[in-house]
C-alpha cells in the first residue's frame, strides 16, 4: 500500500512539476522529492527540535524553518516577549506566520510572534487582573524608544455598543487601545444614545478575549523597518493543575517556532490540554480565512498562504509543494513591499521616535527592490508611486493615518500580487477546483 500511495505522490509531483514550467515557475525536482520524502516519514514524534539551536516545533513547520534569521529574531523577541514571573508566570515564546516559514519565503512580511502565557493563581478573577498589569507594564515599557514604536493593544471585548470619532463599534467587539489610551487607563467614548462611555483597563481584563501588541521597529544594521507583534494564548493554571485558557479555546502547535529550549516543559505541560481535534478545528479556521481572502476581502496573497498551510497539513503534498516554490517567485517580494508600505506609514507616528532617516532608507530599499524584481510598465508605475511616497515623507507631518500616496501605492502593489497569485493558481487545475469550491 506504502508503495502505491508513493508511486501516485510521485506521479501527481510530476504533472505539477511540469504544469509549473509551462507557468515559468521552476521547481527543482531534487528538493520537491527530499521535502516530500521528509513529509512521509512516519513518526510517533509530532515535536522537533533542532539540537544545534534549540529551537522547537512541530515537525511540518521545522521543515520550513531556516535559522539564518535566528539572531535577529530572538533579538527581536526580547523587545516583545513576556518575562516568566517564578511561581506565577510561565512563558513560551515562539514565531509564527511567515517568520517560521523563512526557509521558503525569501520575501518574508511582518515579524510576527506567539506566545504562551501561564498564570498560576488561586481563582480566574487573580490570573485576569495579573495578566492585565504584566500587559499593561509590557505596553508602557515599550511605548517607544530609538527604534521601536508602539502601535496599538488588544485586550479585552466591549461590554456594550461605543462610538468613538466616527465609528460605532459593536458590543463584543475587540478593544484596540492606542498608547494614549494605555497610559490613561481608560477609552472614552459615547453610546448610541449620546451618553458618555467610559471603558477602564482594569474592567476590560475580565473578559481578556484577544490579546495582542504590535509595534513598528527599525533595525539600523539593515536599514529597513518591520512590523512586529506577539499574539498570546494566556492560561489560568488552577491550584489543582487544571489547566483554562482565559479565551475558551487553547490554541494548537501547527504554526509555531519556539525559540528557546528552555521552554519545552511548559510547551509540553499546555499541550496535553490541546483538543483531539486540534487538526481538524486548525484547518477549519484556515479554511473560514481562505473563504474570506476568495470572496470577500480579496487577496490572493493571503489565500494562498493560508492554503499551502491547509495542503501540507491535510495531505495534499503537490499543490503544496508548488505554493511552497511560489512563495520564492521574485514577483511575490511585491507581497513584502504591500506589507512595508503599512510599516513606512506606521512609522510616521505622532511622538515617534525613530529617525525619518530609518524611514526614507526602508522607502530607497523598496524602490530598488522593485527595480530588481520587475521591469516594463508594472517597474515604472510602482516606482512612480514610491517615488511620489517619499517625497511626501520629507514633507509631511506625523499623523495616524495612512497618507494618500502611501495608500494609492499600497493598493496597486496588492493589484499586482493579486493578479499573480491568481493567474498561477488558477493554472493548476487541482488548486483552481480547491479554490471553486469557495465560490
Amino acid at each position: 500500500m506504502g508503495d502505491k500511495r508513493s508511486s501516485s505522490a510521485s506521479m501527481e509531483l510530476n504533472l505539477i512539476i511540469e504544469s509549473a514550467k509551462q507557468l515559468g515557475v521552476e521547481i527543482s525536482e531534487t528538493e520537491a522529492l527530499q521535502w516530500l520524502s521528509a513529509m512521509a516519514v512516519d513518526s510517533d514524534a509530532e515535536i522537533s527540535m533542532d539540537l544545534d539551536t534549540g529551537v522547537f516545533g512541530h515537525k511540518v513547520v521545522m521543515l520550513d524553518f531556516s535559522p539564518n534569521e535566528l539572531a535577529r529574531f530572538r533579538e527581536i523577541g526580547r523587545l516583545v516577549e513576556f518575562k516568566d514571573q517564578p511561581g506565577a508566570v510561565e512563558t513560551a515564546l515562539a514565531l509564527s506566520g511567515s517568520s517560521a516559514q523563512s526557509k521558503i519565503q525569501t520575501y518574508p512580511g511582518d515579524c510576527d510572534y506567539f506566545e504562551r502565557v501561564n498564570i498560576i493563581t488561586e481563582t480566574r478573577d487573580e490570573a485576569c487582573q495579573i495578566l492585565a498589569k504584566i500587559m499593561r507594564e509590557k505596553a508602557l515599557d515599550t511605548l517607544k524608544g530609538p527604534t521601536w514604536q508602539l502601535i496599538e493593544v488588544k485586550f479585552g471585548s466591549y461590554s456594550h455598543d461605543i462610538v468613538k470619532g466616527d465609528d460605532l463599534i459593536k458590543k463584543g467587539s475587540p478593544i484596540s487601545w492606542t498608547p494614549p489610551e494605555i497610559q490613561a487607563g481608560k477609552i472614552e467614548g459615547f453610546r448610541p444614545d449620546g451618553t458618555e462611555a467610559v471603558v477602564l483597563w482594569d474592567e476590560a481584563a475580565v473578559d481578556p478575549g484577544w490579546c495582542k501588541l504590535d509595534w513598528v521597529i527599525a533595525d539600523p544594521a539593515r536599514g529597513r523597518l518591520a512590523n512586529a507583534s506577539n499574539m498570546l494564548d494566556v492560561t489560568w493554571e488552577a491550584p489543582d493543575g487544571s489547566i483554562t485558557p482565559l479565551d475558551n479555546y487553547l490554541d494548537a502547535y501547527f504554526q509555531e517556532v519556539y525559540l528557546e529550549a528552555e521552554s519545552m516543559p511548559i510547551f509540553s505541560k499546555l499541550m496535553k490540554h490541546v483538543s483531539p481535534d486540534a487538526l481538524d478545528d486548525y484547518v477549519t479556521q484556515l479554511e473560514k480565512e481562505v473563504n474570506k481572502y476568495l470572496t470577500k476581502d480579496i487577496n490572493y496573497g493571503k489565500a494562498a498562504k493560508r492554503m499551502y498551510n491547509v495542503f501540507r497539513l491535510t495531505g495534499r503534498y503537490g499543490e503544496a509543494v508548488f505554493l511552497r516554490e511560489l512563495f520564492d517567485e521574485p514577483t511575490t517580494m511585491l507581497y513584502q513591499v504591500w506589507s512595508l508600505i503599512r510599516t513606512i506609514d506606521d512609522s510616521f507616528f505622532p511622538g515617534s521616535q525613530i529617525s525619518i532617516d530609518h524611514v526614507l532608507s526602508q522607502a530607497d530599499q523598496l524602490i530598488i527592490s522593485v527595480i530588481e524584481a520587475l521591469e516594463g510598465d508594472q517597474e515604472t508605475e510602482i516606482v512612480r508611486h514610491l517615488l511620489t511616497l517619499r517625497d511626501s515623507l520629507t514633507r509631511q507631518e506625523p499623523t495616524e493615518h495612512l497618507s494618500a500616496e502611501a495608500e494609492a501605492a499600497r493598493e496597486h502593489v496588492i493589484n499586482i500580487v493579486n493578479n499573480f497569485f491568481y493567474e498561477k493558481m488558477n493554472s493548476i487545475p487541482t488548486i483552481k477546483s480547491y479554490m471553486d469550491e469557495f465560490h
